[in-house]
């Protein structure tokens, strides 16, 4: 396998007839990506016509396993057992045939082969804790009559606070049929499942329990389901653990929309019950920290009681950003230097410290400090510059190409496989095989492997790799410039800065065209569906859902002009549009401040949004400054 591409294509060409032969083997590769694209969706299908009509010219490819594993995929039920285990023997080392492997183990459990089964089972996936599979083995040493090799793995399946995989059913039944699962194992996942706040397992295990377990279950879903109501009846709590768990669960619930009530439900109850001090702690620090991330007026005060062993460094983190709000210098400059070390050392904070200084007449002291940060090249050196009129830190150093290290790369099978994936369309395998193959390489080949990816095109890799390597200075690799067609045009008929735009696919993505958060964006641009439905249905574009969303020109076409919309909904403020874009117009409107206008530096600094990376679009937009006016 490891000389497939190099021997079939390159060396044969070159033993032909110099460059001329290697012409044609260039020629014959791309009639084999070309063939490839073509039957690689109807062999998905379990169509192989295609592929049988050009397998003298795909047979040699090396993504021809690729293209064997989607047919066998899509008719896994119907393939010969010896057919499936000749393509396992032969490419079971890459990852499409530990893939049909997984998928062939789990059709014969499923049509009742598990002895068949538990042969796979127990050469490629004992021990990896594969709940699914652990209990289709556990099902088979069942029907092979092996009682007395279950029982001990059999529990540790039992005890776990989440809902266990169907597969599981039948061991757990066969443990209750034996007497083997007792009173005490229900008690012991039913705690499990309450921890992890599990309420409906929680109430299906209390079947098995005294009525006293019922009861609790119900307590728990009125604390979930009413926690205001479920907290201020204080005469019908008792002073248990289990009271005073349920009383701190729904405070904390409150506190999520209404910290002010939380506070004055959580007065009542703290000193009224006996919870220990680090459960007041930790409510303490719960309420007052979404007090400080809805910008409530006494959130400051509220963090600032916390005593230094009840606070963590999201207490210390939001005690600074409610000075903030409320300008008050003196304590931003106090709060950074009460953190520990590691925290107040930050970028972040030495230049807010900076700034309240200079905030209160000490210019002295803030000036070394943002001439320092002026230096590094991400968001807080670019205020840092902004602030000292000065222009931004580059550095733009590039890495030294190595053609021998470069080329012996460009010959390891995994790192060839990718390329073929990627240049196929195969995005998300290329990355998968990619990644595993330079997880391992020593940085300097993780550079030279960046370089690689950078001149293939695949910027996501190169940007990926190049920051694994520890080589952040190379800005033509970290900061590409790709579809510079497609983000000229729509930029330019969106109305935006190009910059802005790269800038969003940048943090969005890195420039993927098939990826998809777990939020459910899509795309180079990360679009929702229902945006880039909208979007298309405004500009009277074709949507094919998410075909129209990974294809790159339609949604960097779609993106921009969302964006677009975004700054002039925002009356061109940059920075309300960025934060509109990724977390939604709705939110950034209710983090508008009442009234007045606010340094937009600092309403930055108190989004309460963990997604915002700053960082990355200020890097491509190189700063922006300005008030966030809240009569927009």
């Amino acid at each position: 396998m490891r000389k497939w591409l190099l021997t079939i294509q390159l060396l044969t060409a070159c033993l032909a007839g110099g460059a001329s032969a290697l012409g044609d083997a260039a020629d014959s590769l791309d009639a084999q990506r070309a063939a490839f694209r073509d039957a690689y969706p109807l062999a998905e299908r379990g169509n192989w016509e295609r592929a049988d009509a050009d397998q003298d010219l795909l047979a040699a490819y090396v993504l021809w396993p690729d293209l064997k594993a989607a047919w066998l995929r899509a008719r896994i039920e119907a393939a010969e057992h010896d057919e499936i285990e000749a393509f396992l023997d032969r490419y079971g080392v890459i990852k499409p045939a530990r893939e049909i492997r997984y998928r062939y183990a789990l059709h014969l459990a499923e049509s009742g082969r598990l002895a068949d089964f538990h042969q796979i089972y127990e050469r490629y996936y004992q021990g990896l804790e594969i709940a699914r599979l652990d209990c289709l083995a556990l099902q088979a040493e069942i029907a092979a009559g092996r009682q007395e090799r279950i029982v001990s793995r059999a529990y540790e399946l039992w005890l776990t606070g989440r809902s266990q995989e169907d597969e599981c059913d039948p061991v757990f039944g066969n443990l209750r049929s034996q007497g083997l699962l007792t009173e005490e194992h229900y008690r012991h996942r039913f705690v499990l499942a309450i921890a992890e706040r599990q309420f409906s397992l929680a109430g299906y295990l209390a079947r098995s329990l005294p009525p006293a377990f019922a009861d609790e279950v119900k307590d728990w879903q009125y604390a979930a389901r009413d926690p205001e109501i479920f907290a201020s009846r204080l005469a019908e709590r008792k002073d248990s653990e289990v009271d005073r768990e349920q009383l701190a669960y729904a405070v904390q619930k409150i506190a999520y929309q209404a910290p002010a009530t939380a506070a004055r439900l959580w007065a009542a109850i703290r000193d009224r019950f006996a919870f220990n001090q680090n459960d007041k702690f930790a409510t303490d620090r719960h309420i007052a920290l979404w007090a400080a991330r809805l910008h409530l007026a006494e959130a400051a005060d509220m963090l600032a009681a916390i005593p230094a062993e009840g606070a963590d460094i999201e207490t210390w983190r939001w005690l600074v950003r409610a000075h903030l709000l409320q300008k008050n210098w003196a304590e931003v400059v106090r709060s950074i230097d009460a953190m520990p070390a590691i925290e107040s050392g930050r970028n972040e904070w030495q230049y807010w410290r900076a700034i309240a200084l200079a905030q209160t007449a000490r210019d002295d002291a803030a000036r070394p400090i943002l001439t320092r940060l002026a230096g590094e090249r991400d968001y807080y050196g670019f205020l840092a510059a902004d602030t000292l009129s000065v222009p931004y830190a580059l550095r733009d150093e590039r890495i030294d190409g190595n053609p021998e290290l470069s080329a012996r790369l460009e010959q390891i099978p995994e790192l060839i496989r990718a390329r073929e994936l990627f240049l196929v369309g195969l995005e998300g395998r290329g990355r998968s095989e990619w990644d595993a193959a330079t997880s391992t390489m020593t940085s300097e080949e993780q550079a030279q492997a960046a370089l690689l990816a950078h001149r293939w095109g695949w910027h996501s890799r190169a940007i990926a790799t190049v920051a694994s390597a520890g080589h952040f200075d190379d800005l033509e690799v970290r900061y590409p410039l790709p579809w510079q067609q497609d983000f000229g045009s729509s930029a330019e008929s969106a109305g935006i800065r190009n910059s802005l735009a790269y800038g969003i696919a940048r943090s969005e993505s890195l420039f993927m065209r098939d990826i998809r958060s777990s939020a459910g964006a899509i795309g180079v641009m990360q679009l929702m569906p229902a945006t880039g439905r909208s979007t298309a249905q405004e500009l009277q574009l074709p949507w094919a859902g998410r075909a129209t969303l990974t294809d790159s020109s339609a949604n960097i076409r779609l993106g921009t002009w969302y964006l677009g919309k975004m700054l002039n909904r925002f009356a061109d403020n940059p920075v309300l549009a960025t934060a509109a874009y990724n977390a939604g117009p709705h939110r950034v409107e209710n983090w508008l401040p009442d009234s007045g206008a606010l340094d937009a530096r600092i309403w930055i600094e108190n989004i309460p949004y963990n997604e915002l990376n700053w960082n990355n679009l200020w890097d491509w937009t190189f700063g922006w400054s300005g008030d966030v006016n809240c009569t927009i």
